[in-house]
């Protein structure tokens, strides 16, 4: 019997998109709720008790709201809300993160899947802190750039339709302003950092793609740390991956320019390193789609591994 999926909340932004990437599948029967009774709670309790991985792609009150209503133990979930990210009983869904991981997600039957700046943060800074490179009391900084679907709703609303009153023509602006980034608790507890992190994200007038920066001084390190350094362990890491590149240094160094956007469509994600080779700083980059690997392919990515199918089907 193939096991069903239930996506509650498949009408937004990731919903769609998992939807329309688990559709064309023949290992799995995705069931939907009558539109109609969306809002009526016991058509829903019976869709999300009766499937065997339910897919919450809610605000954070409604998925929480929602696994108060799953009574069945057998039902596995994935939340792509922030609900969840760092809460106890749930495990990160980030497969890649560290050696063995996988294999917790297999088992678990609560994930909660990364926020996209926190895919990037997370696969650049694990590997170094875990290797001694980078302390776990040096105060990160981290910037980038994300396409405006990253933000939700209300963004995609602000820059595409003219006829709210929030609606804006910028071509790009910083926000979090407040230093309250609601993705900063799970990248400081994942990468394994004491010092919360600073947090300097922006927006493009683009719809999708991201690159999550980590700029640091190497001096401030390690006496005589070099970007290669910083190379061999993401390499290390990595090695073997399927859906994450490290970028090698002389492809990095050839480059004169880095759009965000080039892994649109993907479950991929690249890493670079940029900086002389003896020189005193490096830039990192992690290169992701916001709506991919930063979240509806990292989703699909954890329910076929929660479900023994094979890893990348429905994503290459």
């Amino acid at each position: 019997m193939k096991p069903k999926v239930f996506i509650d909340g498949e009408a937004g932004t990731t919903g769609l998109q998992i939807r329309q990437k688990l559709e064309p599948r023949k290992d799995i029967e995705l069931v939907s709720i009558d539109p109609a009774k969306r809002k009526d709670a016991a058509a829903r309790a019976a869709l999300l008790n009766g499937a065997d991985v339910v897919v919450l792609c809610l605000p954070d009150d409604a998925a929480k709201e929602a696994v108060s209503l799953i009574t069945n133990p057998a039902v596995k979930v994935i939340d792509a809300s922030t609900a969840h990210r760092v809460a106890d009983g749930w495990t990160y869904g980030f497969p890649e993160m560290m050696p063995g991981h996988r294999e917790v997600i297999a088992k678990a039957t609560r994930v909660s899947n990364p926020g996209c700046w926190s895919t990037g943060a997370v696969a650049l800074l694990r590997p170094l802190v875990a290797a001694g490179v980078i302390g776990p009391d040096y105060p990160v900084t981290l910037g980038g750039v994300s396409g405006y679907s990253g933000g939700g709703k209300a963004m995609i609303t602000e820059f595409e339709n003219a006829a709210d009153p929030t609606f804006t023509k910028v071509p790009y602006r910083i926000y979090g302003l407040e230093l309250q980034h609601k993705h900063v608790p799970e990248i400081q507890k994942f990468a394994g950092l004491h010092v919360r992190p600073l947090m300097a994200p922006s927006v493009g007038r683009y719809a999708q793609g991201m690159l999550v920066e980590l700029p640091l001084h190497l001096a401030l390190l390690s006496p005589g740390l070099t970007p290669a350094d910083l190379h061999a362990v993401l390499a290390k890491a990595y090695k073997g991956e399927r859906f994450v590149e490290v970028v090698p240094l002389d492809r990095s160094a050839a480059l004169k320019s880095l759009p965000p956007e080039e892994l649109n469509g993907s479950n991929r994600m690249r890493l670079f390193v940029f900086g002389k080779a003896d020189g005193p700083q490096a830039r990192l980059v992690a290169q992701l789609d916001n709506l991919g690997k930063g979240a509806s392919g990292q989703a699909v990515q954890n329910m076929n591994i929660m479900l023994g199918l094979p890893e990348a089907a429905g994503l290459e």
